[in-house]
């Protein structure tokens, strides 16, 4: 884990709770923190800089755009060389459908959070963008039949500082 480089108080706890909550302006966010617009927009500004806000963005409804189905894919790779893990990360990155990608203890090396729009996409992306790689061993596709939570949100406390 990444230790920060800046020191963090309760009143930066609290505007990164804030700003977890979504988009606010600064006059918003100061009000809500009891602090000035001024000194709130110094703080954010430290907190961009130091690297713990990373960036901004609007979470969209993933099933009103037509993306219904959420699956999870774990892979195993067929030797674990450097080069091969890495032609794999590389390839993974550029693929669209993937929202998440991580490296994993157990029997499989990674997980794959990917959104799809039906089965007849979830079977193209297997058998176009997964399943041709040489590195590739294996594959093991579980579909989410319903989503009990979904967040951004890290549990920031005040003893946390």
């Amino acid at each position: 884990m990444k230790e920060s480089s800046i020191e963090i108080d309760a009143q930066d706890i609290a505007i990164l709770r804030e700003l977890q909550q979504g988009s606010l302006s600064n006059v918003e966010l100061a009000r809500r923190v009891s602090l000035s617009p001024p000194a709130t927009h110094a703080r954010v500004k430290r907190l961009e800089a130091a690297g713990l806000i990373q960036k901004y963005v609007a979470i969209l409804d993933r099933e009103q755009l037509g993306f219904d189905l959420l699956c999870f894919i774990t892979v195993s790779l067929q030797i674990y060389k450097p080069d091969e893990v890495e032609k794999f990360r590389e390839h993974v990155v550029t693929l669209p459908e993937v929202l998440e990608r991580y490296h994993i203890t157990g029997d499989y090396d990674y997980i794959l959070k990917v959104a799809v729009k039906n089965r007849q996409h979830l079977q193209r992306f297997l058998m176009e963008s997964l399943t041709p790689l040489p590195y590739v061993a294996r594959l093991h596709t579980r579909i989410a039949l319903h989503e009990v939570k979904n967040t951004t949100e890290l549990p920031l406390m005040a003893e946390d500082i």
